[in-house]
């Protein structure tokens, strides 16, 4: 390695080059700032010599806003009601009021709600509140059934329900293989996957509370869905909710009568393509002396579910169970039998074997 003192001593200096040799490594001197470099005489001095000097320098008057104005500017500052939190009766806990106003400014935003006057039924899947209705909405109170968040739910599992399901969108169409981001997201349980099939789960319910609903079933009207969120009608008074089933003790005829109004919903939900999936007495309400079927996310679909001859034997099961306790006397293997004949497809195919005790109520 050639030392920088060898090529020096290789090459003779002249005189000029070797004054540009100590101008090149000559070190400078740093210049100390001065008053000539301040903008501000006053933030110099202070800065050098550690003082504090009251400016009394002249101020420009300010001049004083116009009559209103400030008024208008408070009034432009000054949060709404739905900025500044939701109108509601009912006093959620710490952790509940930011997922159910999330959940339910949609349906204040388009004037469907106006007060949420409490809740009537919690549950790790979902919670539903009464509340009072406003808008196009003719009956004084509606119900908002307001989802969990996925990780809260007690869905052990769904994928069972879900075979045969096309994903739907909140607008209630099915994806297709054309949406192939969206596909690709649920294949690979992403996040934004997870929210699809979450609003998925939500949809199927809302859209098959339409159909059966229009066909006459006895199930709430539903009013509108949002991302976490479905609005149908009140089963119920202003005093109290609708009790389920399974805690009222039916006299003989009323039984004999109710039973045979589950069978036709039934059937109903059959020559729709659907099979309930949890249909039990803790789903179904009673009102004076009248059914409401609820909870239908998990519907299942008759002619692309393999587990659907199992499903819908289990449903017809459970229905014979309660109505067995008020004395009907009922027979759920011939039931679904029949059921089955008329609206069922190969047994080859749809096979009635399947294990179900790992569904959700199972």
């Amino acid at each position: 390695m050639i030392t920088f003192a060898a090529m020096a001593a290789r090459a003779p200096m002249g005189a000029g080059s070797a004054s540009r040799l100590h101008h090149r490594i000559r070190p400078q001197r740093i210049r100390n700032t001065t008053l000539d470099d301040e903008l501000d005489p006053v933030a110099y001095y202070e800065r050098r010599y550690n003082i504090a000097i009251e400016d009394e320098r002249p101020h420009r008057r300010r001049r004083k806003p116009a009559p209103g104005h400030q008024a208008e500017v408070n009034a432009l500052a000054e949060p709404t009601p739905l900025e500044a939190g939701l109108p509601m009766t009912y006093a959620p806990s710490r952790f509940e009021r930011p997922w159910l106003e999330g959940a339910l400014r949609g349906f204040f935003d388009r004037e469907l709600i106006a007060d949420v006057l409490g809740m009537v039924k919690g549950g790790k899947e979902a919670c539903v509140y009464r509340c009072v209705s406003a808008g196009p909405i003719a009956e004084p109170l509606v119900a908002a059934k307001v989802y969990r968040p996925r990780q809260f739910r007690n869905l052990r599992n769904d994928s069972a329900y879900l075979e045969g399901r096309a994903p739907l969108t909140l607008s209630g169409k099915p994806l297709t293989e054309r949406d192939q981001r969206e596909m690709r997201a649920i294949a690979g349980r992403t996040r934004f996957g997870e929210t699809l099939r979450h609003t998925s789960w939500l949809m199927y319910e809302f859209t098959a509370m339409q159909t059966l609903y229009a066909a006459g079933a006895d199930v709430p009207q539903p009013h509108a869905a949002e991302a976490n969120a479905i609005l149908m009608a009140f089963v119920g008074d202003d005093r109290s909710a609708a009790p389920t089933l399974n805690s009222v003790r039916l006299g003989p005829r009323e039984a004999e009568a109710l039973f045979e109004r589950v069978l036709q919903n039934i059937e109903i939900m059959l020559e729709h393509g659907m099979i309930h999936g949890d249909l039990s007495a803790y789903n179904i309400l009673y009102w004076q002396g009248a059914l409401q079927i609820i909870d239908l996310p998990q519907v299942t679909l008759l002619e692309t579910n393999r587990r659907s001859h199992a499903i819908l034997a289990r449903d017809v099961q459970r229905i014979c169970d309660y109505f067995a306790r008020q004395g009907v006397d009922c027979d759920a293997e011939t039931i679904t039998d029949v059921f089955w004949r008329r609206y069922g497809q190969d047994e080859a195919w749809a096979a009635s074997d399947f294990d179900l005790t790992r569904l959700a109520g199972g």
